[in-house]
């Protein structure tokens, strides 16, 4: 039997064991918070301690504990209407700024966060010594747009030269015909006078008639067709806008999520348009004296809505459904709306047309993965075939889906 001196001793020890495995696992997870920072705080928080709309995050478990920011997220109006001296101060200090609530957030979505705000101050990791620099590693342009580049002016290169060859070939056929320029022939008929009449005869050739007429009909029926095909066809379409908003600032450099403005795109129908009130979350604090945030405050106190004018449409005819792309299907923006980030200017890039989008259904697999609603279908279709489920395979081509 033990004594009590050893008994004592191994609870301990087991006490400390159970102990740092609980703190261990109540660290959060990195890179599930950073995926929710940049969803929902980075639009009024940065990582580090640079202050956006509300304070830089660096260090804020060391001025408050788990509890009081736990208590914050969920409910600040709360946690300010409690009095709490903190929370009031920094409600005043940053202009009477209300911070949007996330009462669904629970410990775990907190520590997640906690641990992305920890590892983003985190000392990076010195490089090692004689260390090449990624871009060195990375090749040159001849695998991108420098090889299509070659290709392009290889190709039209061969063009010309192939239309040099005709040419030349019309040209000596031509010479021939009229015999010389000025010279004249044995016959006493000048050169110019044969070319004249070579071309009248060419002129009254029937088969030479029938296919030029023919030609003009092709081309005039080609371009018929393509004006047809382009009605309703907005592709470029970049209408100016009320207010002068920059997507490469927001989506590109300040990585707003996409959601944070068009609350719809993940949950809706349709993304749907910011409202005035969102835009104010940040600009209520933000370049106040701009003349196009100024335009906010107009419409605010007017109470009227901003008119954006929409940029990407779809006939009424045709049935779409934002949610089912991007949060069933988990397509990203920019397989329908190009770099968005990188725009100015919002443009619509795609052709938005019924045969762009039964080509991306023929070629796009289902997004099956940890979605049960598709494992029969999954069963079914890979007993006839070892090829990827498409969206064509479950009806994607069906007139039905889209018209009805």
């Amino acid at each position: 039997m033990l004594s009590k001196k050893y008994k004592h001793l191994l609870l301990s020890l087991f006490a400390f064991f159970i102990l740092s495995e609980t703190a261990f696992a109540q660290d959060g997870d990195a890179a599930a918070g950073e995926k929710a920072f940049k969803a929902n705080c980075s639009q009024c928080h940065a990582a580090d301690a640079t202050q956006v709309v509300g304070p830089g995050l660096a260090g804020i478990e060391d001025r408050r504990d788990f509890a009081w920011i736990k208590k914050w997220i969920n409910n600040s109006a709360a946690v300010i209407a409690s009095g709490d001296k903190y929370a009031v101060d920094l409600y005043e200090k940053f202009n009477k700024t209300p911070m949007t609530a996330f009462p669904g957030y629970g410990d775990a979505e907190v520590k997640n966060i906690l641990a992305y705000v920890k590892a983003a101050n985190a000392a990076p990791a010195p490089a090692a010594p004689g260390a090449a620099p990624v871009a060195a590693a990375q090749g040159g342009d001849e695998t991108g747009g420098g090889k299509f580049f070659n290709i392009v002016l290889v190709t039209l290169l061969v063009i010309m030269g192939l239309v040099l060859v005709a040419l030349l070939a019309i040209l000596r056929l031509l010479t021939k015909l009229s015999g010389g320029d000025d010279e004249d022939g044995e016959d006493g008929v000048s050169g110019g006078e044969k070319f004249k009449s070579s071309f009248k005869n060419l002129v009254a050739n029937k088969t030479v008639r029938s296919a030029v007429i023919w030609l003009f009909i092709i081309l005039g029926t080609k371009a018929t067709l393509d004006g047809l095909y382009g009605i309703g066809v907005h592709q470029g379409y970049a209408p100016k806008q009320p207010i002068s908003f920059s997507h490469k600032l927001h989506a590109g450099e300040m990585e707003i999520n996409c959601a944070y403005c068009h609350t719809g795109v993940y949950k809706g129908k349709q993304a749907g348009i910011p409202s005035a009130s969102i835009c104010m979350n940040c600009h209520n604090t933000i370049k106040r004296e701009s003349p196009e945030i100024q335009k906010i405050y107009t419409a605010i106190e007017k109470d009227q809505p901003i008119e954006w004018v929409r940029v990407h449409n779809l006939p009424d005819l045709a049935y779409f459904n934002h949610s089912q792309h991007t949060n069933v299907g988990g397509l990203a923006c920019e397989n329908c709306h190009g770099e968005i980030p990188k725009m100015e200017v919002v443009e619509q890039r795609s052709t938005l047309t019924m045969g762009w989008c039964i080509d991306c259904h023929r070629k796009t697999d289902v997004n099956a993965k940890g979605n049960a609603y598709y494992d029969t279908l999954l069963d079914a279709h890979n007993k006839t075939t070892k090829d990827a489920m498409k969206v064509e395979d479950i009806g994607g081509l069906e007139c039905a889906k889209c018209h009805y």
